[in-house]
């Protein structure tokens, strides 16, 4: 039995991470597999999230905070790596940037968008 859980224990850890599904590339794309599935413009108040020319959300600065909007409408906030709804916690940044792998603001803005059904 300690045989078995040390060779199991030595495939779990030769295992590479799962990849993000989603990869941010040449600074204004999300690809999918290589094929662009998204775009974003990025600024230092705004981030843009656009598809087939499109706008799917935008998150906003707020202050210290960064607001997704949809429509004109919050959905989210985010901040010091903690994403919010309603005022509670929600999830991480982190957890956002294991979905997306892009700068974490990008990451939570999109992953927000994709939770709410935008994307």
């Amino acid at each position: 039995m300690k045989t078995l859980a040390v060779a199991l224990a030595a495939v779990v850890l030769s295992t590479p991470a799962l990849a993000a599904e989603f990869k941010c590339a040449g600074g204004s794309r999300v690809e999918k597999g290589g094929s662009t599935q998204y775009t974003y413009r990025e600024s230092s108040s705004e981030i843009r999230v656009e598809k087939g020319g499109s706008t799917k959300g935008v998150a906003v600065k707020r202050g210290s905070k960064w607001a997704v909007e949809i429509g004109g409408s919050t959905q989210a906030t985010f901040e010091n790596g903690k994403i919010e709804k309603g005022g509670s916690s929600w999830a991480s940044v982190s957890e956002a940037q294991r979905q997306f792998d892009c700068n974490a603001d990008v990451a939570a803005t999109l992953w927000v968008l994709m939770q709410k059904g935008a994307l």
